[in-house]
């Protein structure tokens, strides 16, 4: 059986060591914060200053509560994935909600009143001071990860192209915790790309895993070859071997599956998208009020840019495509011209390259920073696209699309967005459509505006710092 690592107890007691120190030091820096002379001169003190004593009794209270509510989200987890925007929201998230307990148990206890500026105050800095202390532990444990410390050994079962994609991604991304010790493969076949050793087949399992500390097996493999899946459960019965399953092979989409019980049986059904009605109006308000406000915010820059556009190469300073959105419904998809007026005459529909010619120098500038898509933020208001959704299509790649793209017309469930997460994954220009896709497909099927939002801030870090558009 194989033990435990060291790390997957230490990363995890960390985490809440911090996370306890974070919250009770909210409470008291608020506390401060709220009666210093300079801030109760910008907001007076109107029943005068309460003891300190009942805050840090409360933050002894409420610390405990909150850290359960993050082990509820599975942020202990050991070896979790992390995303910075993905952590940031999950701490605004938790801390909100925890605030909303805090203020119904002062609604309840009546015995001491709480001020309101000071729960505001509590709400920032916990935001801050959790994410502040995550990150140092996150940081310490990618650096135990870069010197080879704590790895954990994984074999890959299958030789197919995702398992070379999740081979790729274990070699060149050390920080994930990981060690590829190699794959093996119903039939003597090879993962092209990579210098990993082949060490047997399906039959091999049981003793490479004995023999090697083995911790982690990635599953990958094709439908036709799924009957192996259930004799490696059988073989790794009684050992602690984490077991990951790729879906791809089983040809429906992970994150529609749900399990439950029927008949005195465990069922697996398949759900629906989450984006229900109120979901559709919520995300409709949002898109509204977003766009509203970055195209007044944006207007001096706009114009500066149909100047600028003016200037170099004529009129016409705007683009006009027709693209295709929701349920396969056409519109004019506006954006800022970027290339010469001819762009098309002789190559026809085709997709900008890194270093094309037909772009212009301002044209150059405004696709590395993305403002050339300002515009589109009219197709918004005018309800033909959504901030956040796959990227819209011209109808001629649609069309060759759906031909070798598996459930590519699936992402037409949705409006299209300005931007998505795709994109803010870096998988954008020549990257394969069916890379795209599955990006695009796992946004339909996991939307919240919580996800818009996260999206939205990935965004705008990509435009500030990347240098993958062209």
């Amino acid at each position: 059986m194989v033990k435990h690592r060291r790390n997957d107890l230490l990363i995890p007691f960390l985490l809440v060591v911090f996370d306890l120190i974070a919250i009770i030091g909210a409470f008291h820096a608020a506390y401060y914060l709220r009666f210093e002379p300079w801030f109760s001169a910008l907001v007076p003190i109107e029943k005068g200053v309460p003891g300190i004593a009942s805050y840090t009794i409360a933050s002894l209270v409420v610390a405990p509560i909150w850290v359960f509510m993050f082990n509820g989200r599975k942020v202990y987890r050991p070896r979790r994935p992390i995303e910075p925007s993905g952590e940031f929201f999950s701490i605004l998230k938790t801390v909100s909600l925890g605030l909303l307990i805090i203020m119904s148990m002062a609604f309840f206890y009546r015995g001491f009143s709480y001020s309101r500026i000071i729960l505001i105050l509590i709400w920032f800095f916990s935001i801050g001071f959790l994410y502040a202390g995550r990150y140092i532990v996150y940081r310490y444990e990618q650096f135990l990860y870069v010197r080879g410390k704590e790895l954990r050994n994984v074999i890959i079962v299958g030789a197919n192209k995702v398992a070379q994609s999740i081979a790729l991604q274990i070699q060149q991304r050390p920080t994930m915790g990981y060690h590829l010790f190699g794959y093996v493969s119903p039939v003597d076949e090879r993962i092209e790309g990579i210098s990993v050793p082949r060490l047997g087949t399906v039959s091999d399992i049981p003793d490479l895993v004995s023999e090697n500390r083995i911790e982690t097996i990635v599953v990958c493999l094709t439908e036709e070859k799924n009957g192996d899946l259930a004799a490696i459960l059988d073989m790794l019965v009684g050992t602690s071997v984490q077991i990951l399953l790729q879906f791809e092979f089983i040809g429906i989409m992970p994150t529609r599956l749900r399990t439950f019980e029927m008949f005195g049986l465990p069922f697996l059904g398949v759900k629906d998208i989450p984006m229900t009605t109120w979901g559709r109006i919520s995300k409709r308000v949002f898109d509204l009020l977003f766009s509203a406000f970055v195209l007044v915010v944006t207007a001096p820059l706009a114009g500066l840019i149909t100047i600028l556009i003016w200037l170099e190469s004529g009129r016409p300073v705007f683009f006009k495509q027709v693209r295709v959105g929701m349920y396969g419904e056409q519109f004019d998809c506006l954006k800022f011209r970027t290339m010469r007026k001819d762009a098309e005459k002789e190559s026809g529909p085709t997709w900008t390259k890194k270093g094309d010619p037909r772009v212009t120098k301002i044209g150059r500038f405004l696709r590395r920073t993305s403002l050339d898509e300002l515009p589109q933020f009219l197709n918004v208001i005018r309800g033909e696209m959504s901030v956040v959704g796959p990227r819209p299509e011209r109808p001629v790649f649609v069309s060759q699309f759906q031909q070798y793209v598996p459930k590519y017309l699936e992402r037409h469930r949705v409006k299209t967005g300005l931007t998505g997460w795709a994109q803010v994954n870096g998988l954008r220009g020549e990257v394969p459509i069916a890379e795209r896709t599955k990006f695009d497909l796992y946004y339909i099927e996991n939307w919240s505006l919580f996800f818009d939002l996260r999206i939205i801030l990935k965004t705008l870090y990509t435009i500030v710092f990347g240098k993958d558009a062209y």
